[in-house]
């Protein structure tokens, strides 16, 4: 059941432009590198030239077809490309190539997981290629705007859901599933930052059982951060319009987090305005069984697979396998760390060290996954080191930081360098409790009267003794035993 704000139910739907992995544009050969100077990555159909002809890159069909089997959707086998007629200076055709009646990914799904662990299905309408745009740059031109085109014809798939979403946390939740799944399939860095996935907001508010009411489109937002704070406050301003007997005009609206509100870009334009037409320089798409098929064939396991995997193969909760899957990349390494220190037996302990002091590592040194001076199979050689109890818990938090500042030495060489090997010597250790227990009378009479912090303590004597060396596990029984 919806969440009410006020009595108002949120309806949202979205809409995610996501660039694709090409090295080339949708329709020429021009490159789609970022951060190249000005206009130095635009060709002559980039710019529009009279006389040129926009050829359709290969790769940019797979990619979307990867993603429609992604989301288990309807792949249009014969996909028509259209022109969406409209100005804008950084556009030099007056128009924007994509499709509009056959996209080439038709209805699918993906299912999202809320924090307090509910799931829930969020349809997606459909998934269409289509250019991007250039750039107007503003900072630097005093009363001017400059036009920079390298970004013009850089491959675009724009996916767009059903209004499913009643909350902001299914908005974030359903923004970062498909986040998550673009990267997963490889058909896009997901880079928020260089813009290459961004979001289209579409927010409007009704009263329970009533129809749908007018919504507004909050415009090009990229960050998961700035998706929460924009539509909350076009909640606010619109329950304040309809509170207060006013009406909701259908617009797009940009997002200021400075001044934390929304403001009109223009009203909203629908398809007609738009003069949609079968674009004359373009055959439509064909694609056979065979070549799906083929896609199909080269795509990995899925996220949600991988989750009911690690659950059932690993035993682990929901929570981890939701965590562990947060990336590809994190999935392959939590798997490769789980075969390095002794298989599926050791898995719990595994993700316990790569959710824990390895992404913090990672986090405080602001490092990609990919990036980590320590591998996979060198954390789980570290860990195959604790199941053996060659050193303990708390001494593989050093032999870690070691491994981190060494940039990869592996376990074993810090273990022999730093002498931090586990006393697991039975005489050894006998002879440091006695010690304890002879220094410490007093404490050794209170654990007998039945206070067992008392016996933490002589434990933590011992341990101190050892230097931390002494394995815990037979610090308890031989103490016990040495008490009577």
């Amino acid at each position: 059941m919806a969440k009410l704000i006020d009595g108002w139910e949120v309806v949202i739907g979205l809409e995610i432009h996501t660039q694709l992995n090409t090295n080339s544009k949708i329709f020429s050969g021009s490159s789609t590198t970022f951060g190249q100077d000005p206009n130095t990555q635009a060709s002559l159909v980039d710019l529009a030239m009279p006389g040129v002809l926009p050829v359709l890159n290969k790769a940019v069909v797979e990619l979307a077809v990867r993603f429609g089997l992604g989301i288990d959707a309807y792949i249009d086998k014969a996909s028509v490309f259209a022109r969406k007629n409209y100005f804008y200076p950084d556009s030099p055709k007056g128009y924007q190539i994509s499709q509009m009646d056959n996209p080439i990914v038709g209805l699918g799904h993906v299912d999202i997981q809320l924090e307090d662990g509910t799931v829930k299905r969020i349809g997606v309408t459909r998934a269409h290629l289509e250019e991007d745009a250039g750039k107007s740059l503003h900072e630097d031109f005093a009363g001017m705007t400059g036009i920079d085109l390298n970004r013009a014809g850089t491959p675009l798939l724009e996916i767009v859901s059903e209004p499913d979403m009643r909350s902001v946390e299914e908005a974030v939740a359903y923004v970062k599933t498909i986040h998550t799944l673009v990267r997963w399939l490889g058909i896009s860095d997901g880079n928020m930052a260089e813009g290459s996935f961004r979001c289209d907001c579409n927010v409007s508010l009704r009263r329970p059982g009533n129809e749908f009411g007018t919504r507004c489109e909050l415009k090009n937002i990229n960050s998961f951060r700035f998706i929460e704070k924009a539509i909350n406050v076009e909640i606010e301003r619109q329950m304040d319009i309809l509170e207060s007997g006013g009406r909701i005009i259908q617009e797009t609206r940009l997002f200021d987090p400075n001044k934390m509100e929304t403001r009109s870009m223009r009203s909203k334009e629908e398809a007609n305005d738009y003069r949609y037409f079968p674009d004359p320089d373009l055959l439509p798409v064909i694609i056979s069984d065979e070549q799906i098929e083929a896609i199909r064939a080269e795509l990995p396991e899925l996220p949600k697979a991988r989750r009911e995997r690690f659950v059932s193969e690993h035993q682990l909760s929901e929570y981890d396998a939701h965590v562990l899957t947060g990336s590809r990349e994190l999935a392959d390494f939590y798997e490769a760390v789980v075969v390095a220190a002794g298989g599926a037996k050791q898995a719990k302990l595994a993700a316990n060290w790569v959710m824990g002091e390895f992404s913090a590592a990672l986090n405080k040194a602001n490092l990609e996954i990919t990036d980590s001076p320590i591998s996979a199979e060198q954390l789980g050689g570290m860990i195959a080191r604790i199941v053996d109890n060659t050193i303990s818990g708390k001494i593989a938090k050093q032999v870690f930081g070691f491994m981190w500042e060494s940039n990869g030495q592996s376990a074993d060489a810090i273990i022999a360098e730093k002498g931090l090997k586990q006393e697991t010597d039975t005489g050894a250790i006998e002879a440091i409790i006695k010690e304890v227990l002879a220094a410490n009378e007093k404490m050794v009479e209170e654990y007998k009267s039945g206070k067992e912090k008392a016996f933490n303590g002589l434990v933590g004597q011992v341990m101190k003794a050892s230097r931390g060396k002494a394995n815990p596990a037979q610090v308890n029984e031989l103490m016990k035993k040495l008490i009577g």
